[in-house]
């Protein structure tokens, strides 16, 4: 068994591309889609702010979301960007601890905001005369900053407990960014007690959300199949039907990594699979908000002619 350089408190990754002109390409590729997301959400964010109409719940909700994508991004790319040209594998122990707690908070807390999301529009569609009591502006901020607090002490707890372990073998952690599940396989101790700690975690910032986003479009579905308006009717199956194709790309990935048995999932699927929710989730987002809602395509509209020359 390879034993772990006491002098060196880096870890190794394994690269997620080939040191190959196939591998260039590819990397050419995730570094075009970094930008589309980095512009896609950035804009999107600057957009709601700019745009009076969009100053409601539904869009201050959005615009976190498109910052948590962004920022979710931010963790992984550039450093494994950084590796493969410099020809380097190696990331530093605070180089871990920064991506860590970046990565669990981002997850955390956009599994929090997509629950917050489902009740607003649940809310909408179900008491829509009561909208504006159970979504004001002040329970709005409510969830997000709850979503931002709940998620970064997750990440800080995780991030602190995980490098406070002692590691006795190799350093090498099987994946491209430091996944905290992989490095407990170079543990030298009993690990059950932070397994049981990521449990709690996971039904608390995971299962818990999931089972009121669940809940939430229950009612939702029975109230739309109920609506006397055929506008109305469309115009609720196209608002649920978004946000539900943005929580499907979020939560299957996840529970096909860490819910998958191990005798059917390996360490290249959970790569693959980690290239779906850490690069393109981030990017597909925005471009599922954008296309499909006429509100963000009228809004993209009026502040592109507020910066364009006008004519004398």
């Amino acid at each position: 068994m390879e034993k772990w350089n006491q002098t060196s408190n880096d870890f190794i990754l394994f690269s997620l591309l080939p040191l190959n002109q196939t591998g260039l390409l590819l990397l050419l590729l995730i570094i075009f889609v970094f930008v589309l997301t980095c512009l896609g959400n950035s804009g999107m964010t600057a957009l709601i702010f700019l745009a009076p109409r969009l100053h409601t719940p539904m869009y201050f909700l959005l615009s976190q979301l498109s910052l948590m994508d962004l920022m979710y991004i931010s963790t992984t790319v550039p450093k494994m960007v950084y590796n493969f040209l410099f020809g380097q594998k190696s990331i530093s122990f605070l180089g871990c601890g920064i991506q860590s707690c970046f990565f669990v908070t981002m997850a955390s807390s956009e599994g929090l905001l997509l629950a917050s999301m489902a009740y607003d529009h649940f809310v909408a569609i179900c008491h829509p005369l009561h909208y504006h009591i159970h979504m004001s502006k002040r329970m709005c901020v409510k969830m997000i900053l709850g979503s931002w607090t709940l998620g970064s002490l997750n990440g800080l707890v995780h991030t602190v407990y995980a490098l406070h372990l002692p590691y006795c073998r190799s350093r090498t952690i099987s994946h491209f960014y430091y996944d905290i599940p992989d490095t407990l396989l170079l543990v030298c101790t009993d690990t059950w007690v932070y397994e049981y700690m990521i449990f709690f975690s996971a039904v608390l910032v995971f299962l818990l959300p999931f089972l009121g986003i669940t809940l939430s479009y229950g009612r939702v579905i029975f109230s739309v199949f109920h609506m006397c308006s055929k506008e109305g009717r469309r115009k609720a199956f196209t608002t649920c039907f978004t946000h539900l194709t943005v929580v499907i790309f979020y939560y299957a990935p996840f529970a096909f990594t860490y819910l998958c048995p191990k005798s059917v999932c390996s360490p290249e699927k959970d790569k693959n699979m980690a290239v779906f929710y850490t690069i393109l989730t981030p990017m597909l987002n925005p471009i599922i908000y954008s296309l499909r809602n006429k509100e963000v395509l009228g809004a993209t509209g009026r502040v592109c002619g507020m910066f364009s020359p006008r004519k004398k």
